[in-house]
């Protein structure tokens, strides 16, 4: 027994890599569900798991942490790579920073991750929740256009245009990646 599209499709928002961003596509492109329906499973997929971790990070990590080393280790290592990922623009300008932060959509920034920085930026369910979510509706909106593009350049010149064009982005966002360069620190001076 398989599960309907539609319960996929709501599985895949709620997972932690894929998200939104590969729930969109993959309920337009790989199960052709219309795509309002897709959006709305999206989004709300998407939230569910922001919910529980807004409400139980805190409490649950301080749990674990004091049960066992190893809780404390993956909790510490969870931490510090979002506070990695967390750049000083998120901090400064830390409402407006976390809804853009969750609204890109680039690997590893989203509802949890935006969930974590959330956490550890102090913010309060009632604060954080809403702000999260305006950033996944956001992120549905720019990963939708994206998708309904792809649909339109699949249509019209085929998949060898489109997986072409997916390509050159990636090797575009890479390059970028690559050659941005570090501003300098100015308190050595």
């Amino acid at each position: 027994m398989s599960l309907p599209p539609e319960v996929l499709v709501f599985l895949l928002a709620m997972a932690p890599i894929s998200e939104l961003r590969g729930a969109i596509p993959a309920g337009v492109f790989g199960f052709k569900i219309p795509f309002l329906d897709v959006f709305l499973l999206s989004i709300v997929g998407n939230l569910i798991p922001v919910i529980f971790l807004l409400l139980f990070l805190e409490p649950l990590s301080k749990f674990l942490s004091k049960k066992s080393r190893f809780f404390e280790g993956v909790f510490n290592w969870l931490f510090k790579r979002t506070r990695k990922k967390i750049d000083k623009h998120i901090i400064k300008y830390e409402k407006i920073g976390l809804v853009i932060f969750v609204a890109i959509p680039f690997p590893l920034t989203g509802g949890w991750t935006g969930a974590i920085a959330a956490f550890l930026l102090g913010l309060p369910f009632k604060v954080a929740f809403p702000l999260i979510s305006l950033g996944v509706l956001l992120a549905g909106i720019i990963v939708s256009v994206l998708t309904i593009s792809g649909v339109v350049v699949q249509n019209i010149f085929g998949w060898p245009a489109l997986v072409t064009i997916i390509v050159f982005l990636g090797i575009i966002y890479l390059l970028f990646k690559k050659f941005k360069k570090p501003k300098s620190d100015q308190s050595t001076k």
